[in-house]
């Protein structure tokens, strides 16, 4: 059974030489690859001269997130992928409870560690948190963070569960399933990708999970900052896409009919916003580009719809926006979930 851990880089130099470190020392009989799209810093050199052990894989341009793992996991050989990011610190032993957890259970398809804060060891971290999931508008949040609300971390999340998705900030993927349904989705460049995987490989009949017992810390923003135009348009350009592809004909629409809605509410709040003009034209172009883009995609072709036993546990059956926003309700805990 070999385990590779992957990181995938683009101009992470300084995040490599901060981090690698942990990896090494930590990860055990675990292969660890950096796999570099298309760098235009000295990344490449910095890792052959001070990280002589670790595998390079080059990717011939910058791929994005989703296009770049594909391009790099092809040319590695192991039963289970960790996808890690660069800027990311683990822990000792934070590769073993999971793979036994797998190993265990040969559904589980996906599965995350608990992601705290790099800046704050004791909070749990925006990316993953204590896992993800969405609710029945496809709106994403997690166990330990809705929206823009972090919680602490005092063990209330201690519990391994299913879960709607991992965060590929640090996801551990069964190899046999990332590649029964083509892995990522390379046209999603960066953002929602891994959510769009976790609900293909459960539309295909496998489980998404959270192991507690690993845990590491993320800085998170390493690319691409929160408040960055690009990014809000990209998160809401693939969620719609993510949506378009996994929910049956009639599902869809009836989403659509609220997100549109809701998205364009958002653009107005960018609106008002001092400096939130490049983000509503996000909003707005985010849109636009997927009525065009979805013209091109098939829907995916196993089990997909968001209703149904399979997915009852791990999606939430009201609207998160008004339990957060209308109702109070900030914590993963008072949602009843």
């Amino acid at each position: 059974m070999k385990v590779a851990v992957v990181i995938l880089n683009w101009n992470g130099r300084n995040f490599l030489r901060q981090f690698l470190p942990s990896v090494i020392s930590n990860s055990g009989d675990a292969e660890i690859i950096v796999a570099d799209n298309a760098s235009t810093d000295d990344s490449c050199e910095v890792l052959r001269k001070e990280f002589p052990s670790v595998k390079q894989i080059i990717n011939r341009e910058n791929f994005g997130f989703a296009g770049g793992y594909n391009e790099a996991l092809k040319h590695v050989e192991a039963d289970y992928f960790v996808l890690l990011n660069s800027d990311v610190e683990v822990t000792p032993d934070w590769i073993s409870p999971v793979i036994k957890m797998m190993e265990k259970d040969k559904s589980i398809a996906a599965c995350q560690p608990k992601i705290l804060s790099h800046a704050d060891h004791t909070s749990f971290e925006y990316a993953g948190a204590a896992g993800g999931f969405i609710d029945k508008y496809g709106y994403p949040f997690c166990r330990g963070r809705i929206f823009d609300s972090i919680e602490k971390d005092n063990g209330q999340y201690d519990d391994a569960r299913q879960i709607f998705w991992a965060t590929g900030a640090c996801m551990f993927v069964r190899a046999a399933a990332f590649r029964n349904v083509n892995g990522f989705d390379a046209s999603f460049f960066a953002h929602m990708e891994e959510i769009d995987l976790c609900w293909r490989m459960q539309s295909a009949g496998g489980a998404i999970w959270y192991c507690p017992e690993s845990k590491v810390y993320h800085v998170g923003g390493g690319t691409l900052h929160k408040s960055n135009p690009h990014k809000t348009y990209l998160n809401f350009r693939n969620n719609l896409l993510m949506l378009y592809k996994n929910l049956s004909e009639n599902e869809f629409k009836k989403v659509f009919i609220f997100r549109q809605v809701f998205d364009f509410l958002a653009a107005f709040k960018f609106l008002l916003r001092s400096g939130g003009i490049p983000e509503m034209k996000a909003v707005l172009r985010a849109h636009k580009d997927f009525r065009d883009m979805k013209k091109s995609l098939k829907p995916v072709q196993f089990e997909n719809r968001i209703t149904g036993e399979r997915f009852s546990k791990v999606v939430y059956a009201k609207s998160i926006l008004r339990e957060y926003y209308l109702s109070g309700k900030k914590l993963f805990s008072r949602l009843n979930f």
